[in-house]
């Protein structure tokens, strides 16, 4: 009897514009074929890969292209079958994702309409095949404007970014354009296309994980079979990451078409799964094959998996309202720093496993260990997910729905539902996956435009509302998440639960955009502006100047902040004021454009660092988990543009993602002063006494208590004043630990309200038994633009490359503030960047890729501004 074949269709596609809808589409003429370059594709990419569009990453080139999204376009193959796939009793051309609105031809007769791009298809063609020259012609009608027809058929929804219509379309939104991305609505084949042929086969595998307090797991290895109904026999293994085989199962009678096997394992016999920095991440293997009844293999099917045990604990706090809201692995409870994930670039198709490997591996050299998937993109590439495992990253994964008012007619549930399930099938075997959200922000639209939203009502349909998408959030996927995994279900992000509002602090997660958006708060409020998890927040920050010469084309006319161009790469709404209204707060700067992507960078890199400082300070031990996460918006970029990601599109670190990483640390310290004014005399006003105070912490993530010194060394700006003192401290283990608070060293009280204080830098170190520095932090009187920089000869900052030409030496005489590295020509794969100094704590940076070339330094108070 057959086996199981398959056969990739990636070769011989060619691509037509089927129809322009009347719009100039240049050089680009309707029925002319042109062969394809890749497959799986999009229209974008193999225009400009001929020639015939401009990069819409340059200039203003975005709003030149725009016709490609709004015509139909048409691509098409042939290819061949042997005699053994036509005898088969089974043939189904398989279609991964097809990139939006599909009508599928085979020799001429339509075998698919397809409207989601989450989908994918199996569509049975027994019958319809010949030996050779069988025709696959595959129609796309252009997303946007089947979106305003059917948008017209319905109803104009409210929305946050992009277009009105996107409501209504199954297809990535942030195609639609939004407050960091281009328009580029693509199309195309963008998944693969196959040829499958069996006799019988594997529908699916489902390994379920159930580890008990005592560590013993149990392992059950659902799988399903289709085909025609006969006797089948089934060997299930479970391969340890060696490929060895742990336990097993052979001869099993396949009746019913799907069948349950059972095992256990005491503790010892398998290892667990931890996530980066609390142990190894071993992945097993659930191998399942099907035989017929002399014995040959039909087919085979495998998934990785690995053994641990999340809960997501929402209990009741000691001392503060409200519940927890955090992520426990193994019976470790977690403080989840890491980032939000958007799609990595514009044109998906190109994205390679090196890439991903490139981005994920930034983020745990960055010593994060959580990656938020965000419900505008996509759900990812099996590529992202395999890597995650491997490499410890807990994955938050959204269902991609995001700030909208979304519809919930029938004919979209039931599209949407098709779309969870397979979703959730595909991605439930990762141990990465902790989570699964409802939704981006659209409780947050409800609340905004005031929907019907009754916190307390769980029992209604909702779809007669005019918040229809509650059903989907609260009924259709809770429902396809529950039946077809064991992950943990939130209906949104943000969301708090419990009858509150998503802006409520004490449940839930939060989404703290009262920074850069809302009521702007200062960066230095982020103590106050706390939730349980901070799922978002942000700042923005320009990117290398190397990603803005890019942007610019060559154009040096447009090479100014303020220029059209610029505008162009900047989509945040009213960004010029929020950027200037938190340069103006904090710096004196300058506009020249190498200064203003320093200063940005700077002001991103310090706002970033406070809030992990001040929230990895909130997580006090069991019971005063009181901030249990910080996900920053965002790590990445889809294209080149001046957003909030700490690393632009080109995998080039901001310095806030250096920032970030010195505040993820498995030790950190951190300091926080304020003033504390008194009135001697209760009828004076004017007779005041004002005190810098100053609190220090530590934190440790490790599970093991840690003695440490502690060393605070302050510093005179502008004298050669300094007073040290060292302490020996215990660190506990996976919590926050205060220190010390008093008053700022060497800072008189002020008496006046004009007194301006000295300039005192203060700087805290933690020192293990031989001396080696565990963490540092230096603490600077803000704002800075109150500060009187001392000269460069004063400062006496001293760089120099090292013999090996890979590392450089920073050093200086007096405090310095924020010394960002570059050199001439190619980037510099720099160790650490945006680095405070004191006297006598000299810092060496790695620098791969120096080659011994001479380096550039910024810092604050250069004499640039």
């Amino acid at each position: 009897m057959a086996g199981f074949t398959k056969t990739a269709l990636d070769k011989g596609w060619s691509y037509a514009l089927a129809d322009a809808h009347g719009t100039d589409t240049g050089s680009v003429k309707v029925g002319e074929w042109a062969a394809v370059q890749q497959f799986p594709t999009t229209v974008h990419v193999e225009l400009l890969k001929e020639g015939k569009i401009p990069d819409p990453f340059i200039g203003l080139n975005e709003w030149d292209v725009q016709w490609v999204g709004e015509a139909d376009w048409s691509f098409k193959t042939s290819f061949a079958v042997d005699e053994k796939q036509l005898a088969a009793p089974n043939a189904d051309l398989v279609f991964d994702g097809l990139d939006t609105f599909a009508t599928v031809l085979l020799n001429g007769t339509k075998i698919l309409e397809s409207d989601n791009q989450f989908v994918s298809h199996r569509v049975s063609v027994v019958g319809q095949l010949k030996a050779t020259d069988n025709e696959l012609v595959i129609n796309f009608a252009s997303a946007f404007r089947k979106g305003r027809e059917i948008e017209a058929q319905h109803e104009k929804l409210n929305l946050w970014n992009g277009d009105s219509s996107r409501l209504h379309v199954r297809k990535a939104q942030y195609n639609y354009g939004w407050d960091w991305g281009p328009v580029l609505m693509t199309t195309g084949p963008w998944k693969p296309v196959t040829l499958e042929t069996y006799a019988s086969r594997i529908d699916e595998i489902d390994v379920r994980v159930a580890i008990d307090d005592s560590g013993n797991a149990k392992l059950d290895v659902f799988f399903a079979v289709s085909g025609p109904a006969r006797p089948l026999k089934a060997v299930v293994r479970i391969l340890q990451p060696s490929e060895a085989i742990i336990i097993g199962a052979s001869n099993i009678d396949v009746t019913a078409g799907s069948k349950t096997c059972e095992f256990s394992l005491s503790k010892g016999a398998y290892e667990p799964w931890y996530p980066v920095g609390y142990g190894k991440q071993p992945l097993y293997t659930a191998e399942v094959t099907i035989l017929d009844a002399e014995g040959t293999v039909l087919d085979t099917k495998k998934d990785r998996f690995g053994f641990r045990r999340v809960k997501v604990v929402q209990d009741a706090l000691v001392d503060q309202p409200g519940r927890t809201f955090l992520f426990e692995v193994n019976g470790v409870r977690i403080f989840c720093g890491g980032s939000n994930w958007i799609p990595a670039d514009s044109f998906l198709t190109t994205m390679t496993r090196e890439r991903y490997r490139a981005w994920l591996q930034l983020l745990v050299d960055g010593n994060q260990n959580m990656v938020r998937v965000w419900g505008g993109g996509i759900y990812e590439a099996d590529d992202f997910y395999e890597l995650c495992d491997e490499l410890g990253i807990l994955v938050w994964q959204d269902f991609m729905f995001g700030c909208g008012q979304y519809p919930a007619y029938d004919s979209l549930l039931k599209s949407i539902e098709i779309e969870a399930e397979q979703n959730v099938k595909r991605l439930r075997h990762h141990p990465s996956v902790v989570i699964f959200a409802g939704n981006n922000e659209d409780y947050q639209v409800a609340e905004s435009f005031k929907l019907e939203l009754d916190y307390n009502d769980e029992h209604s349909d909702f779809r007669k509302t005019n918040f229809p998408a509650r059903h989907i959030y609260e009924r259709l996927l809770p429902g396809v998440v529950e039946k077809f995994s064991n992950i943990f279900y939130h209906r949104s992000s943000p969301y708090s639960g419990f009858g509150k509002p998503t802006t409520d602090r004490t449940y839930g997660d939060l989404h703290q955009w009262n920074v850069w958006h809302g009521s702007q708060e200062p960066w230095h409020n982020w103590d106050i502006l706390a939730g349980r998890f901070v799922s978002e927040f942000g700042m923005q920050g320009y990117p290398d100047i190397r990603t803005v010469d890019y942007w610019l084309g060559g154009n040096k006319a447009e090479r100014f902040p303020q220029s059209r161009t610029m505008n162009n790469h900047n989509k945040a709404d009213g960004f010029e004021r929020r950027l200037e209204l938190y340069l103006m707060e904090n710096f004196k700067h300058a506009f020249d454009i190498e200064s203003y992507v320093y200063y940005t960078q700077i002001m991103q890199a310090e706002t970033l660092a406070s809030a992990y400082r001040l929230w990895r300070r909130n997580w006090k031990g069991k019971g005063r988990e009181y901030t249990a996460g910080a996900l920053v918006w965002q790590i990445n970029d889809c294209w080149p543009v001046t957003s909030w990601a700490i690393v632009d599109y080109f995998l080039r670190p901001k310095p806030a993602y250096f920032t970030i990483k010195r505040e993820l640390r498995p030790y950190t310290v951190g300091m926080a002063r304020k003033d504390v004014t008194t009135h001697p005399d209760a009828l004076s006003a004017a007779r005041v006494a004002i005190e810098a105070r100053l609190e220090v912490w530590a934190t440790n993530s490790t599970l093991a208590e840690k003695s440490v010194t502690l060393e605070v060394a302050a510093f005179d700006l502008h004298s050669d004043w300094t007073e040290r003192w060292t302490r020996d401290v215990v660190l506990a283990p996976n919590a926050a630990t205060e220190l010390w608070a008093g008053p700022v060293p060497g800072q008189p009280t002020r008496t006046k309200l004009n007194d301006a204080p000295r300039t005192i830098v203060v700087s805290a170190r933690l020192l293990d038994a031989a001396g080696a520095v565990l963490a540092r932090y230096a603490n600077w009187p803000e704002p800075f633009k109150f500060i009187h920089f001392p000269d460069a000869q004063a400062v006496g900052l001293e760089v120099a490359v090292g013999a090996d030409g890979e590392s450089v030496r920073l050093s200086a005489r007096r405090p310095v503030k924020g010394v960002v590295l570059d050199v001439d020509g190619d980037a510099v794969q720099w160790d650490d960047q945006a680095v405070d100094l004191v006297p006598g704590d000299a810092q060496v940076v790695r620098a791969v890729g120096l080659q011994g070339r001479p380096v550039r330094a910024r810092y604050l108070g250069d004499g640039t501004a």
